[in-house]
């Protein structure tokens, strides 16, 4: 569970240019569902994602993870209840790390090297042996279907290879929630769905998936459980699809 409770985030605080992208949001977000949020360009979803996967902190507001497993100062139960936006940065990173797996609007892999390297990037500080996380990367890579491109550059992969890539890199560390911000938006339309019917199998797998969107074929899918519509930062309405 994750529990937003009087979410704001502003820029330039205090300043005449002062931009509230976020404004006053609570919000309950379900484990093991996937959750769209839906709006235009500057609607504030991806300035929410970002502080809920602890990219960045909000201005004010609390934020509460339920039943997460990361290495935090309290537990309760052998599960964690854990309110981010109070922690030091270093118990935030270990969240973000172990808690969280991201899929990029532009990808952000790593030209240069290759999609076996790039996969296995985000598992380097966890300490695991490297032979540990470079087999899962295999692994990972072989679930969906480009096993033969590890030794390739990501320089020469197409549009829906990159996607892929960037899925299998956002689980190396095996996360219990996926943030996706703007997944389609240079995919087609075929590919665009082949993404959601992945999204789909991650949620089978217990994954909690949360999209910011503003493409139909993601809004409209039959694999949301919930779509959360924002606009000027805020949430204008929140509804269940099932």
């Amino acid at each position: 569970m994750i529990e937003l409770s009087n979410i704001t985030k502003s820029f330039n605080s205090g300043k005449p240019n002062q931009f509230t992208a976020v404004d006053n949001v609570t919000l309950a977000v379900k484990p093991g569902e996937i959750t769209v949020f839906k709006g235009p360009s500057g609607s504030g979803k991806t300035s929410l994602l970002t502080v809920i996967g602890c990219m960045a902190r909000p201005t004010s507001g609390r934020i509460f993870l339920r039943g997460v497993a990361a290495a935090v100062p309290f537990q309760h139960g052998g599960l964690e209840e854990v309110e981010i936006t109070s922690l030091p940065e270093r118990f935030l990173n270990e969240i973000r790390r172990s808690t969280f797996g991201f899929i990029f609007q532009q990808f952000n892999l790593v030209k240069g090297i290759t999609v076996l390297e790039n996969v296995m990037l985000p598992a380097y500080p966890t300490g695991e042996g490297r032979g540990e996380f470079r087999a899962r990367a295999l692994n990972l890579l072989e679930q969906f279907s480009i096993a033969r491109l590890a030794g390739q550059r990501v320089d020469l992969l197409s549009g829906g290879e990159l996607q892929r890539v960037a899925i299998a890199r956002s689980l190396i560390n095996n996360p219990s929630i996926i943030i996706a911000d703007e997944p389609t938006a240079h995919l087609d339309s075929k590919l665009s769905r082949d993404f959601m019917a992945i999204v789909g199998r991650l949620k089978g797998e217990g994954k909690s998936v949360l999209i910011a969107s503003h493409d139909p074929i993601v809004f409209d899918s039959p694999f949301v459980d919930t779509l959360v519509e924002m606009r000027d930062g805020a949430v204008v309405a929140s509804r269940s699809c099932r």
